[in-house]
């Protein structure tokens, strides 16, 4: 069986791509890029890495 190095952040909108174990956010068995993503965006930032608009899109859906 083949070992998984990286994964999409587990944030729907987010288009980052993750390393488990290596200073990623692990929350409930998921993986992500940072805290606001694994916090599901509750105060409304985005995760802040370059070309990455997780904020832009939860703003959209917040407003919906």
């Amino acid at each position: 069986m083949a070992t998984v190095t990286q994964m999409k952040c587990a944030c729907e909108s987010c288009l980052c791509i993750v390393t488990p174990g290596s200073g990623t956010v692990e929350k409930e068995t998921k993986y992500y890029c940072s805290q606001a993503c694994a916090d599901g965006h509750k105060d409304g930032p985005g995760c802040g890495h370059t070309g990455c608009g997780c904020k832009r899109v939860f703003e959209k859906s917040v407003r919906s």
